[in-house]
């Protein structure tokens, strides 16, 4: 395992809404995305969800609230929870789940990425 820096990593691709793994531990992947506009409302049935923000500001919407994040900010969605992903202008994150877990969860789409792309 070699050190990883985040802004380089995030300096390799511009595409939103695209996951790349940058690293791995047990079954766990760490995932680099930048965001920008509204996702698709999706679940995760079988796995909790880490959002972690590293660069701007998102809100993820839930059937009767709306979480605001900010830089540095960590929210853990439970499985199971349908939830929207958003962000105004450009928001970079880290997101930590399962190896295998589809990006849009249960709702297959256009937005819908491959999976273990890394960089």
């Amino acid at each position: 395992m070699e050190k990883i820096n985040l802004r380089e990593k995030l300096s390799k691709f511009s595409d939103h809404w695209s996951p790349k793994v940058i690293a791995e531990m047990n079954d766990y992947q760490f995932k680099l995305v930048k965001i920008k506009g509204d996702f698709v409302w999706h679940n995760h049935e079988d796995t909790d969800e880490v959002f972690i923000v590293i660069e701007g500001k998102m809100k993820i919407e839930f059937e009767n609230e709306t979480v605001e994040l900010n830089e540095g900010d960590m929210y853990v969605v439970a499985k199971g929870i349908q939830h929207k992903p958003s962000a105004e202008n450009e928001c970079k994150i880290m997101l930590v789940e399962p190896r295998g877990v589809v990006n849009t969860g249960d709702t297959e789409g256009e937005l819908t990425t491959p999976n273990d792309v890394w960089i």
